[in-house]
């Protein structure tokens, strides 16, 4: 039932930007260290950016454990369910990278996100993250209730937008220095 990709092609790019949710999971490469999955809701801060190219925009949040694996190990999955519309889950694996906006590819990859109607400026958003594909696949989705979408959360750009750009840099200083398992994250 399930179908490996030999990448992402349009069908399937425009399935992906427009899940409402994604999710992400990475590891240390300790075995005592934590696997980490994220749920990210996504208004419009994923974007396929090829057949083998993925990027979202990471929002400041109260840990840093994927910004930390990935520049630990890179490893990286993002996962998207259907909870509308037919039954479908897309796993997208790669090798993922932490682009801040100190960083030499930020400008390019920015005006890229940019372009396609992202708000990489935008005064939460503490990273792209920039994903080379290693692997597609799909699965059945059987399994993955139906859901109604309400929509989105505002308490995330509320939060931000209270803080500012110097209480959102204080905060990551804070608490995105380093993750659970002590490995560096921003910083």
């Amino acid at each position: 039932m399930g179908r490996v990709y030999e990448g992402i092609d349009d069908r399937l790019a425009a399935w992906l930007e427009t899940q409402p949710v994604f999710f992400v999971a990475t590891a240390p490469l300790a075995e005592t260290g934590h696997v980490n999955v994220s749920p990210k809701g996504n208004r419009n801060e994923l974007f396929v950016l090829g057949p083998e190219a993925v990027a979202y925009l990471d929002q400041t949040g109260s840990g840093a454990e994927t910004i930390a694996h990935l520049r630990e190990n890179g490893r990286i999955v993002l996962m998207a369910c259907a909870f509308s519309g037919p039954p479908r889950i897309v796993r997208v694996h790669g090798r993922g990278r932490v682009v801040v906006p100190t960083d030499d590819g930020w400008g390019e990859l920015a005006a890229t996100i940019e372009q396609r109607g992202g708000n990489p400026a935008g005064v939460g958003v503490r990273s792209i993250i920039a994903i080379d594909v290693t692997r597609v696949a799909d699965s059945c989705g059987y399994g993955v209730p139906l859901l109604s979408f309400e929509g989105h959360r505002d308490t995330m750009d509320s939060w931000s937008a209270r803080k500012g750009r110097s209480g959102i840099a204080t905060y990551q200083a804070q608490h995105n220095h380093r993750s659970i398992d002590d490995l560096p994250a921003l910083g």
